[in-house]
């Protein structure tokens, strides 16, 4: 029998196990920090704050993020890929009278802003956490050069499903799509705002950013068939 042994397989099988458990690791450091920002804002928490939130020591903190701003853009990146991930799957149930004439109806464009909202519960307190990291990315520069990065690979993404979209339904934007993502996620971000600072509960907020009436006037003057 041989005794040869593949030190590649041997390598690989004895990562695996390490990626998983640090994988658990940055995730968990990611749920804690959600809820120590949300909680304190994004300036006065510490990093010790969200390590004994997660359960973890500040080592294992510093074997995963450099800072307490790279930690928050790990946070967003990991929402932006589930709301992409729901958003993919919310178009793909279109259904035909997602068109109505040469428009778009209301309730697809609900159903698409929806697909890209963050659960009921967590809305408001993502609202602010933007709001708050914005604020420090226009004070610091190097914050700004990444989270505007950040900002564009994410309108970039969304422009590849809505375009997709767009076709399936025989329809196009009428303006550059660059600038049509610009003013749909600018205006869903003012709605956002001004549903928050009304102090609605957060179903009622949820409900008026979904069917927003500026979005669907919005969406009308953009789109039209291809």
């Amino acid at each position: 029998m041989s005794t040869d042994i593949d030190h590649d397989d041997v390598e690989a099988s004895a990562e695996t196990p390490i990626s998983a458990r640090r994988e658990r690791t940055r995730e968990r450091l990611l749920d804690a920090a959600l809820d120590v920002f949300s909680r304190q804002g994004l300036q006065a928490s510490s990093i010790e704050a969200v390590c004994e939130a997660a359960g973890f020591t500040r080592g294992a903190f510093y074997s995963n993020f450099d800072s307490k701003e790279e930690l928050f853009l790990a946070l967003t990146e990991r929402d932006v890929r589930t709301r992409l991930a729901t958003l993919e799957a919310a178009v793909a149930d279109l259904g035909d009278d997602a068109v109505q004439g040469d428009a778009v109806s209301p309730d697809a464009i609900g159903s698409v802003v929806a697909a890209v909202m963050p659960d009921t519960g967590d809305q408001r307190r993502w609202h602010l956490l933007s709001v708050e990291f914005e604020l420090l990315a226009l004070r610091e520069e190097d914050v700004a050069v990444r989270f505007v990065a950040q900002q564009q690979r994410f309108n970039e993404e969304l422009a590849v499903v809505l375009r997709r979209v767009l076709a399936g339904l025989g329809l196009r934007f009428v303006v550059p799509e660059r600038e049509a993502i610009e003013l749909v996620t600018c205006t869903y971000e003012a709605t956002s705002r001004r549903a928050f600072l009304t102090h609605q509960d957060d179903d009622s907020a949820a409900k008026n950013i979904q069917h927003s009436a500026m979005l669907n006037l919005l969406v009308g003057l953009l789109v039209s068939e291809s």
